[in-house]
């Protein structure tokens, strides 16, 4: 494995607005996965911002609200220094269970000045409407979105998950910085409709999951490697466990390569990201200082076109079993 020498983070484009070219995602430091340390926790975005990273993600049910509260504490003093992005539009119940997506103004405006207040700011960098009901009228959430941009309350309007019809449309009435989605070696959709609208219009793209979920680090065996019985991927088609034991071939058809350029699986599976575009941006999401410094380790890592090629050749779309979510949270995502 390559080590991180604290050189400046490459960069790269969202829109308008350059950033380094790795961000940091905060979903694992609350209790959506396996149980986090939330002094280790905040100890990874000092560290992270140290290092130089400023685009750090999180989401209003992240944690139900846990999620922005850390984040909230953690850039107290260092807010100049960062770019934080909130999410709006998933709704869970008090014990966490997912009840749909809401994208009208009402919702969206009593949403922010929830945000704004449990992350102590008093604007948000990039507001993401999360997901997109079938049926929305995208064109309702996005000029919610314009009004808070106008009040100075956001700066900048963001999508996530949802159709290149919905970008389109959203992108009449108010220009989106950036959509963001799960890219990675094993999910790859957003790579035949969305990903060409995007650069069409000059919009940014922000690779959520790039580890598969944590799948692509090599670190889950089994099932029994996953957090408590409330760890979010148990239920995830692709983590059952007939399913599980096919998608770790992934991992193991990546090792080869990956030793012979010294780089750990991790490191291989975000450099082919890296490699995809100046206009993408990951955020592989950690809650430890050691993860967060093997995954920087990839920002800097040069891959030839042969060994992109033997990467992909390694993980074809086919490869990969399972959906990435269950049924009823699948008619909520591209829509």
């Amino acid at each position: 494995m390559r080590t991180y020498d604290g050189s400046p983070l490459p960069t790269r484009r969202l829109g308008e607005i350059q950033v380094p070219a790795q961000g940091l995602g905060c979903l694992s430091m609350t209790s959506f996965y396996a149980r986090a340390d939330p002094a280790e926790a905040l100890a990874t975005v000092h560290r992270a911002i140290e290092r130089g990273v400023t685009l750090l993600d999180t989401a209003d049910v992240q944690g139900l609200g846990e999620g922005e509260r850390l984040l909230g504490k953690a850039v107290a003093g260092r807010r100049d220094r960062v770019l934080i992005s909130t999410k709006v539009g998933l709704e869970r119940d008090r014990d966490g269970e997912f009840l749909g997506v809401r994208g009208d103004r009402s919702y969206i405006r009593e949403r922010c000045h929830g945000s704004l207040r449990r992350l102590g700011v008093d604007h948000l960098d990039f507001y993401v409407k999360h997901w997109a009901a079938p049926g929305e009228r995208i064109e309702e959430a996005v000029g919610a979105l314009a009004e808070l941009v106008a009040e100075g309350k956001v700066r900048h309007v963001c999508l996530s998950e949802v159709s290149a019809d919905t970008v389109r449309r959203a992108h009449v009435v108010h220009p989106i910085t950036a959509v963001q989605s799960e890219w990675s070696l094993w999910s790859r959709g957003i790579e035949a409709e969305v990903l060409p609208v995007c650069r069409e219009l000059g919009i940014g793209v922000i690779a959520s999951c790039p580890l598969g979920r944590g799948l692509l680090t090599g670190r889950i065996a089994s099932v029994a490697d996953l957090g408590p019985p409330k760890d979010f991927r148990r239920t995830l088609p692709r983590f059952d466990a007939p399913n599980l034991v096919r998608n770790r071939m992934i991992v193991e058809a990546l090792r080869p390569l990956a030793a012979r350029l010294d780089l750990s699986v991790t490191q291989l599976a975000l450099a082919w990201l890296h490699h995809q575009g100046d206009d993408v941006v990951p955020i592989p999401g950690t809650a430890r200082r050691d993860h967060l410094e093997e995954n920087l380790g990839a920002a800097f890592v040069e891959l030839t076109a042969e060994e992109r090629q033997t990467v992909m050749a390694a993980v074809p779309p086919a490869a990969v079993h399972g959906e990435r979510y269950p049924p009823f949270l699948m008619r909520l995502v591209d829509n």
